[in-house]
Protein backbone atom coordinates (compact mmCIF):
# COMPACT_ATOMS: atom_id res chain seq x y z
CA UNK A 1 0.00 0.00 0.00
CA UNK A 2 2.99 2.71 -0.39
CA UNK A 3 5.87 3.89 -2.18
CA UNK A 4 8.77 5.80 -0.68
CA UNK A 5 12.17 7.20 -1.65
CA UNK A 6 15.22 7.91 0.09
CA UNK A 7 18.83 8.49 0.58
CA UNK A 8 19.26 5.61 2.13
CA UNK A 9 19.88 2.18 1.83
CA UNK A 10 16.57 0.86 -0.45
CA UNK A 11 14.95 -1.57 0.64
CA UNK A 12 12.21 -3.04 -1.32
CA UNK A 13 9.50 -5.07 0.30
CA UNK A 14 7.22 -7.45 -2.84
CA UNK A 15 4.00 -8.61 -1.39
CA UNK A 16 0.48 -8.82 -2.05
CA UNK A 17 -2.31 -5.93 -1.77
CA UNK A 18 -5.97 -6.24 -2.75
CA UNK A 19 -8.65 -3.07 -2.58
CA UNK A 20 -11.39 -3.09 -4.44
CA UNK A 21 -10.60 -4.17 -7.89
CA UNK A 22 -6.61 -3.97 -7.28
CA UNK A 23 -4.20 -5.88 -5.62
CA UNK A 24 -0.60 -4.98 -4.86
CA UNK A 25 1.33 -7.16 -7.78
CA UNK A 26 -0.43 -4.96 -10.17
CA UNK A 27 2.63 -2.56 -8.71
CA UNK A 28 5.05 -5.08 -10.21
CA UNK A 29 6.25 -3.07 -13.20
CA UNK A 30 6.24 0.15 -11.22
CA UNK A 31 7.92 -1.05 -7.51
CA UNK A 32 11.10 -2.32 -9.50
CA UNK A 33 11.91 1.29 -11.17
CA UNK A 34 10.73 3.01 -8.30
CA UNK A 35 13.04 1.17 -5.78
CA UNK A 36 16.15 2.24 -7.70
CA UNK A 37 15.76 5.67 -6.02
CA UNK A 38 13.13 4.56 -3.61
CA UNK A 39 12.03 2.86 -0.39
CA UNK A 40 9.45 1.37 -1.41
CA UNK A 41 6.50 -0.76 0.48
CA UNK A 42 3.62 -2.66 -0.39
CA UNK A 43 1.27 -4.00 2.32
CA UNK A 44 -1.89 -6.02 2.56
CA UNK A 45 -4.77 -4.35 4.08
CA UNK A 46 -6.48 -6.42 6.72
CA UNK A 47 -9.22 -9.13 5.06
CA UNK A 48 -7.69 -8.48 1.19
CA UNK A 49 -4.42 -10.03 -0.44
CA UNK A 50 -2.82 -12.64 2.00
CA UNK A 51 -3.89 -10.95 5.08
CA UNK A 52 -5.58 -11.99 8.23
CA UNK A 53 -9.37 -12.04 7.22
CA UNK A 54 -11.42 -11.44 10.64
CA UNK A 55 -14.91 -12.56 9.85
CA UNK A 56 -17.08 -9.42 9.93
CA UNK A 57 -20.11 -10.92 11.72
CA UNK A 58 -17.39 -11.17 14.86
CA UNK A 59 -17.73 -7.74 15.37
CA UNK A 60 -21.87 -7.49 15.89
CA UNK A 61 -23.50 -4.63 14.54
CA UNK A 62 -20.19 -2.11 14.09
CA UNK A 63 -18.38 -2.50 11.09
CA UNK A 64 -15.13 -4.05 11.02
CA UNK A 65 -13.72 -3.27 7.46
CA UNK A 66 -13.83 0.44 6.56
CA UNK A 67 -11.86 3.23 5.71
CA UNK A 68 -11.33 4.34 9.42
CA UNK A 69 -9.71 0.46 9.68
CA UNK A 70 -7.16 0.38 6.48
CA UNK A 71 -6.27 4.16 7.07
CA UNK A 72 -5.72 2.97 10.84
CA UNK A 73 -3.73 -0.03 9.60
CA UNK A 74 -1.63 2.00 7.21
CA UNK A 75 -0.79 4.90 9.65
CA UNK A 76 0.54 2.37 12.13
CA UNK A 77 2.60 0.76 9.59
CA UNK A 78 4.10 4.20 8.99
CA UNK A 79 4.80 4.57 12.74
CA UNK A 80 5.99 1.17 13.51
CA UNK A 81 8.06 0.16 10.56
CA UNK A 82 8.97 3.02 8.28
CA UNK A 83 9.31 4.91 10.80
CA UNK A 84 9.27 8.37 8.32
CA UNK A 85 7.33 10.27 6.81
CA UNK A 86 5.87 9.03 3.30
CA UNK A 87 4.12 9.77 0.02
CA UNK A 88 1.02 7.74 -0.71
CA UNK A 89 0.28 6.22 -4.23
CA UNK A 90 -2.78 5.45 -4.80
CA UNK A 91 -5.37 3.32 -7.11
CA UNK A 92 -9.15 3.05 -7.18
CA UNK A 93 -10.33 2.59 -3.51
CA UNK A 94 -7.10 2.31 -2.54
CA UNK A 95 -7.10 6.30 -3.09
CA UNK A 96 -9.70 6.51 -0.17
CA UNK A 97 -8.03 4.50 2.10
CA UNK A 98 -4.77 7.20 1.55
CA UNK A 99 -6.84 10.40 1.48
CA UNK A 100 -8.57 8.78 5.25
CA UNK A 101 -4.83 7.87 6.28
CA UNK A 102 -3.97 11.59 5.91
CA UNK A 103 -6.46 13.06 7.16
CA UNK A 104 -6.09 11.23 10.53
CA UNK A 105 -2.56 11.57 10.73
CA UNK A 106 -1.24 14.29 8.66
CA UNK A 107 2.25 14.47 10.08
CA UNK A 108 2.90 11.46 8.05
CA UNK A 109 1.84 11.64 4.88
CA UNK A 110 3.72 14.58 2.38
CA UNK A 111 2.03 13.95 -0.20
CA UNK A 112 -0.52 11.93 -2.16
CA UNK A 113 -1.14 10.54 -5.86
CA UNK A 114 -4.62 9.13 -6.64
CA UNK A 115 -4.56 7.39 -10.06
CA UNK A 116 -8.39 6.27 -11.02
CA UNK A 117 -9.76 7.12 -7.36
CA UNK A 118 -12.86 5.91 -7.10
CA UNK A 119 -16.10 8.04 -7.26
CA UNK A 120 -18.14 5.96 -5.22
CA UNK A 121 -21.10 6.09 -7.13
CA UNK A 122 -22.75 3.27 -4.74
CA UNK A 123 -22.82 5.65 -1.95
CA UNK A 124 -25.59 5.58 -0.44
CA UNK A 125 -25.40 9.47 -0.48
CA UNK A 126 -25.21 9.25 -4.38
CA UNK A 127 -28.34 7.30 -4.58
CA UNK A 128 -32.02 8.66 -4.69
CA UNK A 129 -33.94 8.76 -1.39
CA UNK A 130 -36.54 5.72 -2.76
CA UNK A 131 -33.85 3.62 -3.91
CA UNK A 132 -32.21 2.93 -0.61
CA UNK A 133 -34.74 0.77 0.70
CA UNK A 134 -33.64 -1.12 -2.57
CA UNK A 135 -29.79 -1.58 -1.54
CA UNK A 136 -30.09 -2.40 1.44
CA UNK A 137 -32.62 -5.56 1.09
CA UNK A 138 -30.21 -6.36 -1.65
CA UNK A 139 -27.24 -5.67 0.53
CA UNK A 140 -29.27 -8.24 3.39
CA UNK A 141 -29.89 -10.74 0.83
CA UNK A 142 -26.11 -10.58 -0.11
CA UNK A 143 -25.03 -10.89 3.55
CA UNK A 144 -27.22 -13.40 4.62
CA UNK A 145 -28.30 -15.99 2.07
CA UNK A 146 -26.71 -18.34 -0.05
CA UNK A 147 -27.33 -15.87 -3.03
CA UNK A 148 -24.10 -13.59 -1.67
CA UNK A 149 -21.85 -17.32 -1.60
CA UNK A 150 -23.28 -17.79 -5.19
CA UNK A 151 -22.52 -14.57 -6.89
CA UNK A 152 -19.01 -14.69 -5.13
CA UNK A 153 -18.28 -18.49 -6.59
CA UNK A 154 -19.63 -16.98 -9.80
CA UNK A 155 -16.91 -14.17 -10.31
CA UNK A 156 -14.21 -16.28 -8.38
CA UNK A 157 -12.55 -18.19 -11.64
CA UNK A 158 -10.18 -17.65 -13.58
CA UNK A 159 -12.60 -16.76 -16.33
CA UNK A 160 -14.44 -14.06 -14.45
CA UNK A 161 -11.36 -12.09 -13.15
CA UNK A 162 -10.00 -11.98 -16.92
CA UNK A 163 -13.58 -10.87 -18.45
CA UNK A 164 -13.60 -8.25 -14.80
CA UNK A 165 -9.99 -6.87 -16.17
CA UNK A 166 -11.06 -6.48 -19.57
CA UNK A 167 -13.24 -4.59 -19.25
CA UNK A 168 -11.63 -1.96 -16.55
CA UNK A 169 -7.92 -2.24 -19.52
CA UNK A 170 -8.55 -0.05 -22.58
CA UNK A 171 -5.21 -1.64 -23.62
CA UNK A 172 -6.65 -5.84 -22.95
CA UNK A 173 -3.22 -7.34 -24.46
CA UNK A 174 -2.10 -6.27 -20.66
CA UNK A 175 -4.54 -9.15 -19.27
CA UNK A 176 -2.26 -11.64 -18.75
CA UNK A 177 -2.71 -15.12 -17.60
CA UNK A 178 -0.30 -14.15 -14.90
CA UNK A 179 -2.30 -11.03 -13.68
CA UNK A 180 -5.25 -13.35 -13.78
CA UNK A 181 -3.78 -15.94 -11.08
CA UNK A 182 -2.18 -12.85 -9.59
CA UNK A 183 -5.52 -10.95 -8.63
CA UNK A 184 -7.35 -14.09 -8.05
CA UNK A 185 -5.27 -16.60 -6.30
CA UNK A 186 -5.65 -14.26 -2.90
CA UNK A 187 -9.23 -14.38 -3.23
CA UNK A 188 -9.40 -18.10 -3.01
CA UNK A 189 -7.68 -17.63 0.60
CA UNK A 190 -10.68 -18.85 3.89
CA UNK A 191 -12.37 -16.19 5.11
CA UNK A 192 -12.04 -13.98 1.61
CA UNK A 193 -15.80 -14.45 0.33
CA UNK A 194 -17.11 -13.08 3.21
CA UNK A 195 -14.77 -9.99 3.68
CA UNK A 196 -15.73 -9.42 -0.23
CA UNK A 197 -19.18 -9.47 0.59
CA UNK A 198 -18.76 -7.22 3.32
CA UNK A 199 -17.02 -4.79 1.13
CA UNK A 200 -19.82 -4.71 -1.58
CA UNK A 201 -22.56 -3.78 1.08
CA UNK A 202 -20.44 -1.17 2.43
CA UNK A 203 -22.30 1.61 0.58
CA UNK A 204 -21.56 4.33 3.96
CA UNK A 205 -17.88 5.61 5.15
CA UNK A 206 -16.47 8.77 3.62
CA UNK A 207 -16.22 10.10 -0.23
CA UNK A 208 -13.45 11.49 -1.68
CA UNK A 209 -15.14 15.07 -1.83
CA UNK A 210 -15.48 14.84 1.51
CA UNK A 211 -11.89 14.00 1.90
CA UNK A 212 -10.14 16.60 -0.37
CA UNK A 213 -10.68 19.65 1.94
CA UNK A 214 -9.34 18.26 5.43
CA UNK A 215 -5.92 17.29 3.52
CA UNK A 216 -3.40 19.45 4.32
CA UNK A 217 -0.64 17.68 2.03
CA UNK A 218 -0.03 18.08 -1.93
CA UNK A 219 -2.17 15.56 -3.93
CA UNK A 220 -1.74 14.97 -7.75
CA UNK A 221 -4.41 13.18 -9.29
CA UNK A 222 -3.50 11.35 -12.65
CA UNK A 223 -6.71 9.69 -14.69
CA UNK A 224 -6.51 7.11 -17.56
CA UNK A 225 -9.17 8.58 -19.71
CA UNK A 226 -11.10 5.48 -21.18
CA UNK A 227 -11.71 4.04 -17.65
CA UNK A 228 -15.47 2.94 -17.97
CA UNK A 229 -16.01 2.50 -14.50
CA UNK A 230 -14.66 6.04 -13.03
CA UNK A 231 -15.56 7.99 -16.02
CA UNK A 232 -12.90 10.57 -16.35
CA UNK A 233 -15.93 13.34 -17.13
CA UNK A 234 -16.77 13.26 -13.02
CA UNK A 235 -13.23 13.25 -12.08
CA UNK A 236 -11.93 16.11 -13.52
CA UNK A 237 -13.85 17.91 -10.58
CA UNK A 238 -11.52 16.54 -8.19
CA UNK A 239 -8.79 18.88 -10.14
CA UNK A 240 -11.54 21.57 -8.49
CA UNK A 241 -9.97 21.65 -4.85
CA UNK A 242 -7.40 23.37 -3.63
CA UNK A 243 -5.22 20.44 -1.93
CA UNK A 244 -4.91 19.32 -5.76
CA UNK A 245 -2.03 20.74 -7.42
CA UNK A 246 -2.59 18.96 -11.02
CA UNK A 247 -4.90 16.94 -12.43
CA UNK A 248 -3.30 14.69 -15.24
CA UNK A 249 -5.01 13.15 -18.07
CA UNK A 250 -3.35 9.65 -18.96
CA UNK A 251 -4.49 9.04 -23.02
CA UNK A 252 -5.88 6.04 -23.65
CA UNK A 253 -5.80 4.24 -20.24
CA UNK A 254 -8.50 2.56 -18.09
CA UNK A 255 -9.03 1.98 -14.87
CA UNK A 256 -5.66 0.96 -13.63
CA UNK A 257 -2.58 2.96 -14.76
CA UNK A 258 0.18 1.32 -12.57
CA UNK A 259 -0.19 -1.55 -14.44
CA UNK A 260 -1.56 -0.97 -18.08
CA UNK A 261 1.06 1.98 -18.74
CA UNK A 262 3.32 2.65 -16.20
CA UNK A 263 5.61 4.39 -18.63
CA UNK A 264 3.48 7.16 -17.94
CA UNK A 265 2.77 6.74 -14.48
CA UNK A 266 6.69 5.97 -12.92
CA UNK A 267 7.78 9.62 -14.45
CA UNK A 268 4.98 11.05 -12.87
CA UNK A 269 5.36 9.18 -9.29
CA UNK A 270 9.05 10.49 -9.45
CA UNK A 271 8.47 13.86 -10.30
CA UNK A 272 6.06 14.51 -7.84
CA UNK A 273 7.98 13.15 -4.89
CA UNK A 274 11.12 14.94 -6.37
CA UNK A 275 8.72 18.20 -6.04
CA UNK A 276 8.18 17.46 -2.34
CA UNK A 277 10.05 15.49 -0.42
CA UNK A 278 12.50 17.84 1.99
CA UNK A 279 16.02 16.98 2.63
CA UNK A 280 15.49 15.35 5.45
CA UNK A 281 12.98 13.41 4.44
CA UNK A 282 13.18 9.92 3.35
CA UNK A 283 10.07 9.96 1.45
CA UNK A 284 8.86 6.45 1.72
CA UNK A 285 6.40 5.73 -0.26
CA UNK A 286 3.27 3.29 -0.01
CA UNK A 287 0.95 2.07 -2.70
CA UNK A 288 -2.50 1.60 -2.17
Amino acid sequence: MGLGQTGLPRTHFPSHYLASNSHSDHWRKNIPVLAKSHRVYSIDLIGYGYSDKPNPREFGANPFYTFETWANQLNEFCIDVVKDEVFFICNSIGGVVGLQAAVMEPQICKGIALLNISLRMLHIKKQPWYGRPVIKSFQNLLRNTALGKFFYKTVSTPQAVKNILCQCYHDTTQVTDELVQKILLPGLEPGAADVFLEFICYSGGPLPEELLPQVKCPVLVAWGDKDPWEPIEIGRAYGNFSSVEDFIVLPDVGHCPQDEAPHLVNPLVESFVARHASAKTSASLETV
